[in-house]
């Protein structure tokens, strides 16, 4: 997969910028809040319609103006497509592929097929279950449809099921529709743990190998799918938990509340693991899931690297850069030092400075 140009209209600090990538390696470079970093963040919200530094898409939106545009022109499989995203202050997005409308949001997953590496995810292992479950679920939803399907339905019932949990006491009908709505999430919910559970097994596969090569052998990761409750005691845990749920005015039993286990040398790096430990994981992490995409879909994935490389140590950065031998990436960073330092080759380069992009040579 290559994208060939972005085009954007007034997103975060861009009121106009058009760029025409190069298929291999791009390295955007420039001081720090120059706009470097929404560079990526617009092709990442282009390829999945999700930012992966904001929640809302107002805070997209350059501060002066009610609306933004994102233009994503790209080649898979030899196939082209145009993907036009309008961001609006105080409505829906809209998307269109190839100048034909799209009703949902997720109907745009699988056309672009992204890995993002930024320097807060290097915090994922240590960070709250909300953060590994995200990173569980953006990854498969670029690869499944059923799982995407399945994610959306379970996570509007849920939300069906905590406002009616809420006002219990003044519905009579209450009872009745939480067996309605407790139905439809084993429906939904015991897919979401039969694919997490795969994703997981498949996810270990690759990254134990990943790890004892960056750790020299020393080190061996496993990680681990910790569900809240199995698909088979799913009906019997909710309706074991109603009271407690009715209490606490929330749906407590389900894959939404569900981790994932880090351990090194069988010691669960989470709570125990240092922080050289933990982001050795999330480097090893980041590369296994290259790996996947490339293993299920057949194409290097776009990478996108935000400021990794100044978190990371010298032989960690060897491992990353190691990584880019084919595909195309687009890479963020303070200076060149560090390419220059490890002779690494670069395709193109672009200058950032005050929202304002300059390609060099």
């Amino acid at each position: 997969m290559i994208i060939h140009s972005v085009e954007l209209n007034n997103f975060r600090n861009y009121e106009y910028l058009k760029l025409q990538l190069d298929p291999g390696v791009n390295i955007f470079y420039g001081n720090n809040a120059q706009g470097k970093t929404n560079i990526l963040d617009a092709v990442y919200v282009g390829c999945t319609s999700k930012s992966h530094k904001l929640s809302k898409d107002r805070e997209m939106i350059r501060f002066d103006r009610n609306e933004a545009h994102i233009r994503i022109n790209l080649t898979k499989k030899e196939v082209p497509y145009r993907i036009d995203m309008h961001l609006k202050k105080n409505s829906a997005k809209g998307i269109a592929v190839n100048g034909i409308p799209i009703r949902r949001s997720s109907e745009l997953f699988g056309i672009a097929n992204v890995v993002i590496f930024s320097s807060e995810d290097l915090n994922i292992i240590k960070d709250g279950p909300s953060e590994r479950r995200r990173f569980m679920d953006l990854e498969l939803c670029q690869l499944n449809k059923i799982y995407v399907y399945n994610l959306i339905s379970y996570t509007k019932v849920v939300n069906q099921k905590n406002k009616l949990l809420k006002e219990y006491e003044f519905r009579k009908d209450a009872d009745d529709f939480i067996d309605i709505y407790n139905q439809q999430l084993v429906q939904y919910g015991s897919e979401l743990i039969r694919i997490r559970s795969g994703f997981v097994d498949s996810l270990n596969s690759l990254i134990r190998g990943i790890h004892a090569d960056i750790t020299d052998g020393l080190e061996e990761i496993s990680v681990g799918y910790e569900m809240q409750t199995t698909a088979e005691a799913f009906a019997d845990n909710l309706n074991k938990s109603r009271p407690q749920e009715i209490r606490a005015g929330m749906s407590l039993v389900g894959p939404h509340r569900d981790d994932l286990i880090f351990t090194i040398n069988g010691i669960d790096i989470r709570h125990y693991g240092s922080q050289g430990q933990q982001r050795t994981a999330v480097l090893s992490l980041k590369l296994a899931e290259i790996l996947m995409v490339e293993e299920i879909t057949g194409e290097r994935p776009l990478l996108l690297l935000d400021d990794v490389l100044s978190e990371l140590d010298r032989k960690r950065q060897n491992q990353l850069l190691g990584t880019i031998r084919e595909g195309q990436t687009l890479i963020t960073c303070t200076g060149l030092d560090d390419f220059i330092d490890h002779r690494f080759h670069i395709d193109k380069i672009f200058h950032v400075s005050n929202g304002s992009v300059t390609g060099e040579n």
